[in-house]
């Protein structure tokens, strides 16, 4: 991992982060590879990659999480 990556693509920044009705968002431009990578961070709980290219962690439940820009 190089300085790049971890300043730009992986969200380590409170400015980048926060809690919204208790989904964790992630501001940025993310893919399917940093998906994995929260999948893995937050084990139980359910990510959404948006068309926007932020990502939502949901709590733990059942089936596919609906994203906060459809609500």
């Amino acid at each position: 991992m190089t300085v790049e990556v971890f300043v730009h693509r992986w969200p380590t920044s409170t400015l980048k982060a926060e809690l919204v009705n208790g989904i964790l968002v992630f501001s940025g431009v993310f893919d399917e590879r940093d998906l994995t990578t929260v999948e893995r961070t937050y084990p139980g709980r359910r990510a959404v990659l948006n068309t926007d290219g932020s990502i939502e962690v949901h709590p733990a439940g059942v089936g596919k999480p609906i994203p906060l820009v459809s609500q």
